[in-house]
């Protein structure tokens, strides 16, 4: 049996607070000082808290409209998802330059200027290719699709081969009768006899009698007047092909890139990047240059070539443009130029 003096000392242990509670107790009492004092220095706080959720309400449904949200409920949980649509980009397009209209625009600086330049450096038309280009090698007394062939003919001469060596081959030919009857009854020595030192010679005597046959079996003793069967046959390739449909059926299907033009275009920065080949540059060009110009370019690019920006000891201090242009050197070192650059067209 307890004592009533040990009743009452566990009866004080029961109903006395801990440590802990007295300081959570004094700890609260604080709390609620603090409380009533922010509310006795701040008598319009309800007002400010209402303001408070008005402009927070105001603030999402802004953003809700600006981003045009969409709600959709997903099949696992039934919650929402936003789902908030990008705002679409307006991109300016040129539709004048080059070929495709989609592409966004792009063209080398100070262009315009330096093409007049070459223009004004071109007026006297006095370069080889004036003169003995393929142009001027076919006989204008013959009947059209002969004119054609020989054009033709002439292009391909003229790979790796200069104008003047070209000319003179093309001279000889039209002396023995140069259409598609004789070439094709002609043996492979003779023409080899009428078309050397042209580069690749031998090679060419095969391009020319195989082309002679296609023509006369397939096209009539015609040339083909589009640029996919022209490269089709033997020895003719994109620039030979474009040229011809220039020239022979006076239309312009694209730019005709040799060596000068290709070595040029690079060293005036007329390309995105550096291009490697005269495929690659042709590309190049028709994705700026507008189509207007493309029949010119090829002209005007290789005479100047030819006279001023040669492949070797570019004749820098002559030329108009050698205060704009990037590869402008004055001081008659060697540029850099492509490998084949000095081998003709």
């Amino acid at each position: 049996m307890l004592t009533r003096n040990t009743t009452k000392a566990v009866r004080t242990n029961i109903s006395a607070p801990s440590a802990k509670q007295q300081t959570a107790a004094v700890l609260k009492q604080k709390a609620q000082q603090i409380v009533k004092a922010e509310c006795d220095q701040d008598v319009n706080r309800s007002e400010i808290l209402g303001k408070r959720h008005y402009l927070s309400t105001k603030l999402k449904t802004a953003v809700s409209q600006a981003h045009q949200t969409q709600a959709c409920p997903t099949e696992e949980t039934g919650n929402i998802q936003v789902k908030t649509r990008r705002k679409s980009i307006k991109v300016e397009y040129d539709s004048t330059a080059g070929t495709d209209p989609k592409k966004i625009l792009w063209e080398p600086q100070d262009w315009i200027k330096q093409l007049n330049n070459i223009r004004e450096m071109r007026k006297n038309k006095d370069a080889p290719v004036d003169l003995m280009g393929a142009g001027k090698c076919f006989d204008p007394r013959a009947a059209p699709p002969v004119i054609r062939y020989q054009v033709l003919i002439s292009l391909l001469l003229s790979s790796q081969t200069k104008d003047e060596v070209t000319a003179a081959a093309m001279t000889k030919l039209q002396a023995h009768g140069l259409s598609v009857e004789n070439i094709v009854q002609t043996d492979d020595k003779t023409l080899g006899e009428l078309i050397y030192p042209v580069g690749f010679w031998k090679s060419k005597v095969k391009y020319m009698k195989q082309c002679s046959e296609i023509l006369q079996e397939q096209y009539n003793g015609d040339i083909p007047d589009n640029v996919t069967d022209l490269v089709k046959l033997p020895g003719i390739g994109p620039k030979m092909a474009h040229l011809t449909m220039n020239i022979a059926w006076n239309t312009v299907s694209g730019i005709g890139v040799d060596t000068h033009v290709h070595r040029i275009a690079n060293r005036l920065r007329w390309m995105k990047r550096e291009t490697k080949t005269p495929e690659e540059t042709r590309v190049g060009l028709e994705d700026w240059l507008p189509r207007d110009l493309w029949s010119e370019i090829n002209w005007l690019l290789v005479g100047f070539g030819q006279q001023v920006c040669q492949p070797v000891y570019p004749r820098c201090s002559d030329c108009l443009n050698r205060d704009i242009c990037p590869s402008a050197n004055l001081k008659k070192t060697k540029l850099k130029t492509p490998s084949n650059a000095n081998k003709g067209r």
